[in-house]
């Protein structure tokens, strides 16, 4: 809870994504994870932050 997660109807912890600069400030918060996709989701909200490729 040290995030501020918020647990679902069942007392789970929701899926969420922290994008963590290099600095350790959170640069955003996806709190809409699609399992599905979210690889691809990872990699375009990366680029969209401007996050440097390796």
């Amino acid at each position: 809870m040290e995030y501020g997660l918020v647990n679902n109807e069942r007392g789970m912890p929701k899926r969420w994504t922290f994008y963590i600069g290099k600095d350790g400030k959170i640069l955003f918060i996806d709190t809409a994870v699609k399992a599905r996709s979210h690889g691809a989701d990872i990699a375009a909200k990366l680029e969209e932050l401007g996050v440097d490729k390796k």
